[in-house]
């Protein structure tokens, strides 16, 4: 059984430090850039979405994905509007709980998919602008995959 309470620590430390300053078309294009170029040298093959407050800014989807990724990227992306959590968190939180998002929130999970890949686009002294999402790969690889690129990006 997994350690919940460390993961939800750790995702929120991650959605306190993995902040911009500013988020808009063009560190859209190069966060994007950035996603591809991590996916190609380690052989994923992924669907990539990043949204601000509703406007698609890039998407890119590798061979090998298929329609059922974009339909889990907006899935995902509705947790990340709805909560203004990573998607990855919420769905610990309700497995801590021992609870579906239908019993906890009176939501559709064919609406809402609480599984990792969906990280917040958060502003500082903003707060949540959007979403950055991929995927493709098993929840919690889906969820590291953004949160390192973002390290990545953000340390520069």
């Amino acid at each position: 059984m997994k350690d919940y309470e460390r993961v939800l620590k750790e995702i929120k430390k991650q959605e306190e430090t993995l902040q911009f300053n500013e988020f808009n078309s063009k560190i859209a294009l190069e966060v994007g850039l950035l996603l591809i170029e991590k996916a190609k040298k380690e052989k994923k093959s992924i669907s990539i979405d990043i949204t601000k407050s509703g406007h698609q800014l890039f998407h890119y989807s590798f061979d090998g994905t298929s329609p059922d990724n974009d339909q889990w990227i907006l899935r995902k992306n509705n947790v990340v509007n709805r909560f203004y959590r990573s998607s990855l968190y919420i769905g610990t939180k309700l497995k801590m709980e021992g609870k579906t998002i239908e019993e906890k929130y009176h939501i559709p999970s064919k609406d809402y998919s609480p599984y990792g890949g969906a990280f917040p686009i958060i502003i500082k002294n903003i707060g949540v602008v959007g979403s950055i999402t991929v995927s493709g790969l098993k929840q919690e690889e889906d969820h590291m995959f953004v949160v390192r690129v973002l390290e990545e990006y953000l340390s520069r």
